[in-house]
């Protein structure tokens, strides 16, 4: 027996920790002990009912995982691998890691980068990884430190805690729009150049306005995604991963088709094997663990419920790593 934060709807919908056994696991070729989890945006959504995230009921949480393979019918891994999942669908269709123990498919998990023990890797979960992939969008278009600011929204947030921390040791200048002034110092302490009011990208604002930004990482959507567009520089581009103001985008195409500005989409949960190994390699080299630790705090699994509450209100920064065990 082992504890799983449950999530049910019959017909009313409850979140809770439960004691459940394998009989409770899903299908899948491998068996992972998951030591850490996360909370990400979307298990907020789904653990406070707040977006119809989970689809098939009931649900365990958790969209991420890290944890040591038990059990395996798959040549891909043996037990004793230390192995790190993020989404597909996992906490969505398919019960999730917010629980002792998990049963997943082998070609959904990769290797934990030596580097990270299974707390790191949780503090960098899916948040951590999508900064790491829209890093490597802008890359792919060309943008270079020194080409100009780049500016990242939602800034106190997983997502732009981990984007400010690595663009900066990258060498770009880095800046950080929040609506939290009091964490003026908790940004420029991960990097970011300058500090600008969430409040300036986040109205209704003209299709073209003065170019700024070298590049832009997006984790807010509507009006604020919109904005930066408005504001990016000739060829410049936008990494767009998030939806936290809207997943609407009230927008002209004229800074596409006047500026040459490029709307980088950027998805995490389904991103192919490939590009996952390369992130999570590319974290292993660029994300100073010190600026980790400092983004990251640690709860228990007791203790998941009331953090997917406090972030869903907006009252927690950086990344939250839980604890199974």
């Amino acid at each position: 027996m082992y504890q799983a934060l449950v999530l049910e709807k019959n017909p009313d919908f409850s979140a809770c920790l439960r004691e459940v056994d394998d009989s409770f696991l899903p299908e899948g070729d491998v068996t992972v002990d998951i030591d850490y989890s996360t909370i990400n945006f979307k298990d907020g959504l789904a653990i406070t009912n707040k977006s119809p995230v989970v689809r098939s009921w009931p649900m365990v949480a958790g969209i991420d995982g890290s944890g040591t393979v038990t059990a395996s019918d798959s040549p891909l891994w043996k037990p004793g691998d230390q192995v790190v999942l993020n989404g597909f669908g996992v906490g969505e269709t398919h019960k999730g890691c917010l629980a002792g123990r998990a049963r997943l498919k082998s070609q959904w998990l990769i290797r934990r980068p030596e580097r990270f023990s299974a707390k790191q890797a949780m503090a960098i979960g899916t948040a951590g990884y999508t900064a790491m992939l829209c890093v490597l969008a802008l890359e792919r278009h060309g943008v270079k430190p020194g080409d100009g600011e780049v500016l990242v929204t939602g800034a106190t947030g997983g997502v732009g805690s981990t984007a400010i921390a690595l663009l900066s040791r990258l060498g770009y200048t880095v800046v950080a729009a929040t609506g939290k002034a009091s964490e003026e110092g908790y940004l420029k302490s991960l990097g970011a150049a300058s500090i600008i009011d969430r409040n300036e990208l986040s109205a209704p604002g003209k299709p073209l306005q003065k170019e700024r930004w070298a590049a832009v990482v997006d984790a807010v959507g509507s009006h604020t995604l919109v904005n930066a567009c408005a504001q990016t520089r000739y060829g410049g581009a936008v990494a767009a991963c998030g939806l936290a103001q809207g997943f609407d985008f009230p927008a002209t195409v004229m800074p596409f088709i006047l500026r040459g500005v490029a709307l980088l989409g950027v998805d995490s949960v389904m991103a192919p094997l490939a590009l996952r190994e390369q992130a999570w390699s590319r974290l292993a080299v660029d994300l100073d663990a010190a600026k980790l630790d400092e983004i990251t705090t640690e709860v228990p699994l007791s203790g998941a419920i009331e953090a997917a509450q406090q972030l869903m209100a907006g009252q927690v920064r950086g990344r939250i790593a839980v604890r199974i065990k």
